[in-house]
């Protein structure tokens, strides 16, 4: 909005002016008034106060602050909007008059609060910056050792691995093979290899310009922002990446000497292999569209055979087949979550699945995945592909009903869409325990019982 409207429209979205200032023995001093607009002449015509002491000064450079918000009990505030002024003041008739001479505002009806934050960390860098020089000494953001942590490697999001390793296991363990301490092993490796990936994500993504250019970012898109918070150093971050990957590296080749080498040291390189080069140049899977191939093969077919031959040194299709719903499902995670990203993917030339694809068909694409997964799990079930207790799956099926209805409404409102993206990874967790659970079922029974019901095996 330019400045000439901003002043036209003063009088009919605000009661009243705030005037901030600097007295003379420097202490800060703000005085409310009236006020009234000339919009022809760009002035803004504010009453005089009563006393010396309270009297804006017309020789120095003041504030003038137009401000309204409403409380809406129990749940906080909205219709926040706010102008500011910047100038000096001059008394004309018994008045003051103000010539903005610089203009600053803000109205949440045209711009959430969430994204003028993030349109704000370039002057709050500035303004720290300015601080560091003045004091001496730097001046940075701050965040407990423990939330800094857990915002860096967005730690909540190992339920993506949790999921595919505990099916492996599963799997294995339907077959006679169970040895605890090699599943904790295992989850312990893919773990440190999917952190490892999260802050490479960030790392490539701050590079690249994606993180900069966005200004929607949610609790479950946009990544960390770590780096561009300046909460930590580049190097802070790539000596994290590092040390995870050579966690989870050194682990996995424990396991590929102890259990079979080629075929774990395969697997892993091909985890490793996706995970570096899903953001990382020059491949950068994300950034051509295949994104959601990467994850759905990473955090399925890979990571379930992976954990299923740790226990059984062996191949199986049935776990294969098994990750598939798992594999899918947790790429629709990623594919939700880049849809209040498109803005900023698409400038920085990160071309995403829905960076590429219309509303419609990103929304028909979803619905069409969903169906996908779940058909797998109806016909193994029924088929004896994978044991028929793991049908309760299908019980994860109305968690896919609010993503679907999110979307429709809420597409090109990022803040509006938190509750389906939310639902969405309840879809993916939800299921992959079932099918999981279905797994559980069907070894309980067959130790029960020498020849368990069909419907139990």
């Amino acid at each position: 909005m330019s400045a000439g409207r901003l002043l036209q429209d003063l009088e009919e979205r605000f009661t009243h002016a705030v005037v901030a200032f600097l007295d003379d023995d420097g202490y800060p001093m703000s005085v409310a008034t009236a006020f009234s607009v000339q919009p022809e002449r760009d002035v803004v015509v504010l009453d005089t106060v009563a006393g010396d002491a309270a009297s804006p000064p017309e020789d120095r450079e003041v504030n003038v602050v137009f401000s309204h918000i409403r409380p809406q009990p129990g749940q906080g505030y909205d219709e926040r909007r706010y102008v500011s002024l910047w100038g000096r003041l001059h008394r004309t008739d018994g008045h003051l008059e103000l010539v903005p001479e610089r203009v600053q505002h803000w109205d949440e009806q045209e711009m959430s609060f969430f994204e003028f934050s993030e349109r704000g960390v370039p002057q709050a860098h500035r303004y720290m910056e300015q601080l560091s020089r003045e004091t001496g000494r730097p001046v940075k953001p701050r965040l407990s050792a423990g939330w800094l942590f857990l915002r860096a490697t967005r730690l909540p999001f190992l339920s993506a691995t949790f999921v595919p390793v505990a099916l492996g296991a599963a799997v294995a363990a339907s077959h006679g093979e169970w040895h605890w301490w090699l599943a904790i092993l295992t989850l312990v490796a893919a773990s440190c290899v999917h952190l490892a990936l999260n802050v490479a994500n960030d790392v490539f993504d701050t590079a690249s310009g994606v993180d900069q250019a966005n200004v929607n970012p949610t609790q479950f898109s946009g990544g960390s922002r770590v780096i561009y918070y300046g909460l930590l150093s580049m190097r802070q971050m790539v000596l994290i990446m590092l040390g995870f990957y050579a966690v989870g590296a050194g682990i996995g080749l424990f396991l590929a000497v102890s259990r079979g080498f080629w075929p774990l040291f395969w697997i892993g390189v091909a985890g490793l292999f996706i995970s570096v080069f899903y953001t990382a140049p020059p491949f950068r899977f994300v950034h051509r569209g295949l994104g959601e191939i990467c994850v759905a093969l990473g955090f399925g077919p890979i990571m379930t055979i992976g954990a299923y031959y740790v226990q059984a040194k062996a191949w199986s299709w049935e776990a294969i087949y098994a990750s598939l719903p798992v594999g899918i499902l947790i790429a629709l995670v990623l594919y939700v979550n880049e849809v209040p990203d498109r803005p900023a993917d698409a400038s920085a030339g990160k071309r995403t699945l829905p960076v590429r694809l219309s509303k419609q068909t990103v929304i028909a694409a979803f619905a069409g995945a969903v169906a996908v997964a779940f058909g797998l799990v109806l016909f193994g079930s029924i088929f004896g592909v994978i044991p028929r207790p793991a049908i309760v799956a299908l019980a994860a099926i109305p968690l896919a009903l609010p993503v679907y209805r999110g979307l429709r409404a809420s597409y090109e409102k990022p803040y509006a869409l938190m509750p389906a993206m939310a639902k969405n990874i309840q879809l993916h967790l939800s299921a992959g325990l079932l099918l999981t659970m279905g797994y559980v079922v069907a070894i309980v029974a067959s130790h029960i019982s020498s020849s368990p019901p069909a419907f139990l095996r």
